[in-house]
């Protein structure tokens, strides 16, 4: 079995800036920079027959390179509580584009589909026992946040395994756009 999902590699200026707003949130338990990417798709625990028809149906994919921009702040909540720190992608067509081709390939392989509606982001942090309040207040600060546009030129199946202080994630296919 293989923890998979598909996502954004992001270059490593990208990376640079947004490790640039580490810090002054306490109770933040900030990403590590070669953890930031932007996930199109999580997949979960995938058997390794299953991940081959997932790898030969996004394979099959043909789209064309477009930017995006990494701009705004925001938080996750759950019961009230923040729990994740992002930094957004702004909308843009060939983006939804897709993680529409994404999500209709993995259906076509047995996949359910996806509960949630796609928010694109880039978790920064996750947040114990922070205040709605601190949160808002760094929210705030850093809202204006936003890193020079970028040329996606692929995407990424990644495998991802759970650590004691951090998950590791691994570039398992790149998948070029063209």
């Amino acid at each position: 079995m293989m923890r998979l999902f598909v996502g954004l590699e992001l270059p490593w200026d990208v990376k640079e800036r947004l490790s640039g707003l580490a810090g002054s949130l306490q109770g933040a338990r900030w990403v590590p920079p070669e953890n930031y990417h932007l996930t199109l798709r999580f997949i979960g625990e995938t058997p390794h027959h299953v991940a081959e028809e997932i790898d030969h149906a996004l394979a099959a994919l043909r789209l064309r390179p477009f930017d995006l921009r990494l701009t705004g702040l925001g938080a996750f909540h759950k019961g009230g509580r923040p729990t994740q720190l992002w930094v957004g992608a702004a909308r843009c067509e060939p983006l939804d584009r897709l993680q529409g081709k994404i999500e209709t390939a993995l259906q076509r392989v047995g996949l359910p589909a996806e509960k949630r509606r796609f928010t694109p982001h880039v978790t920064i942090a996750r947040l114990d026992n922070v205040s709605e309040a601190s949160a808002a207040g760094f929210i705030g600060q850093h809202n204006l946040f936003a890193a020079e546009p970028f040329t996606v030129g692929e995407f990424v199946l990644f495998s991802s395994r759970l650590g004691k202080e951090r998950s590791v994630y691994t570039a398992e296919v790149e998948y070029e756009l063209a």
